[in-house]
C-alpha cells in the first residue's frame, strides 16, 4: 500500500467491532463511551514476537446533538484553505436554511498495554471483565495498529448513524426543529440562551459566545446583552 487513502481504506475494511455499546448516543446528555481497542502489533510484520496483542483504552466523549444548518457550517469552516467554497457548496445544494444535526467528538486515549496473548484470547478477556463491571456503554473494537485512530473513527460513525433517527425523532418531538424567521432553528436560540448563562456563572469566556453568534450572523440582534456582559463585570 503506497497512498494514505489505501491505508485508511485497509483500516476501515479491517475494523471490526468485536462488542457493540448497549445502546445509541444521547439526544439530550453528553454520551461516554469507554473502549478497547485491541490490534495486532505493527512490528509483528518485521519480526517474529510470538503472540502478542496491543490493547488501548480510552474513552470517546459525545457531545449532545446541536441541530445546525448549511448558513452554520459555511461560517464554522472560516480558516479552512478552501472553506469558503465548500461552504459556497453547501448553500447552493440544499438552501441556507435547511436543518441537519451536528456530533462533536472528543477522544481521551489513557492507557496502551502490550499483552502477551493472542487477539482471540485478549478480547475474550476483556468481554468477560466488561460483563463483571457491567458498564453498557463499553465496546471492544478490532483494529489495524499502524492506523489504530481510524478504525476508532469507523466505529464512531456506525454509532452515529445507528443514533441518528431516534435523535432526529426526539429532536422534532421537542420542536427542537423548528426555523424561526431569521433562518435560525429553536435549537440553536436555546443555545445562546445557554451560553449567556454559562458566561455570567464564569464557566466560558465571553468569546466563545461571541463566535456562536457570528456564526448565526446574529450579534447585531443580541450586542446590547453581549455588551452587558462587561459592564456588570
Amino acid at each position: 500500500m503506497d497512498t494514505d487513502e489505501e491505508r485508511i481504506q485497509y483500516a476501515i475494511e479491517h475494523t471490526e467491532v468485536l462488542r457493540p455499546p448497549k445502546g445509541s448516543l444521547a439526544t439530550f446528555g453528553t454520551t461516554n463511551i469507554r473502549y478497547y481497542l485491541v490490534t495486532e502489533p505493527l512490528y509483528r510484520e518485521l519480526m517474529d514476537s510470538g503472540d502478542e496483542t496491543v490493547v488501548r483504552e480510552g474513552r470517546v466523549i459525545a457531545e449532545r446533538p446541536r441541530i445546525v444548518t448549511p448558513f452554520y457550517l459555511a461560517n464554522l469552516f472560516r480558516g479552512f484553505e478552501h472553506g469558503r467554497e465548500y461552504g459556497r457548496q453547501l448553500l447552493q445544494a440544499y438552501g441556507p436554511h435547511e436543518p441537519g444535526l451536528m456530533y462533536r467528538y472528543e477522544n481521551e486515549l489513557r492507557e496502551l498495554t502490550i499483552v502477551s496473548e493472542p487477539l482471540v484470547a485478549v478480547a475474550h478477556k476483556l468481554g468477560d471483565r466488561i460483563d463483571r463491571e457491567g458498564d453498557p456503554l463499553t465496546t471492544i473494537i478490532k483494529g489495524i495498529d499502524a492506523m489504530w485512530d481510524v478504525s476508532l473513527m469507523k466505529f464512531i460513525h456506525e454509532l452515529t448513524r445507528s443514533s441518528l433517527g431516534s435523535n432526529i425523532m426526539e429532536l422534532r418531538g421537542r420542536g427542537l426543529f423548528v426555523i424561526d424567521r431569521g433562518g435560525v432553528p429553536k435549537d440553536a436560540r436555546i443555545r445562546i440562551e445557554e451560553l449567556f448563562k454559562r458566561v455570567g456563572r464564569g464557566e466560558i469566556e465571553p468569546f466563545e459566545l461571541k463566535a456562536e453568534l457570528d456564526r448565526w450572523a446574529l450579534f447585531p440582534e443580541y450586542e446590547d446583552r453581549f455588551l452587558a456582559i462587561f459592564k456588570n463585570r
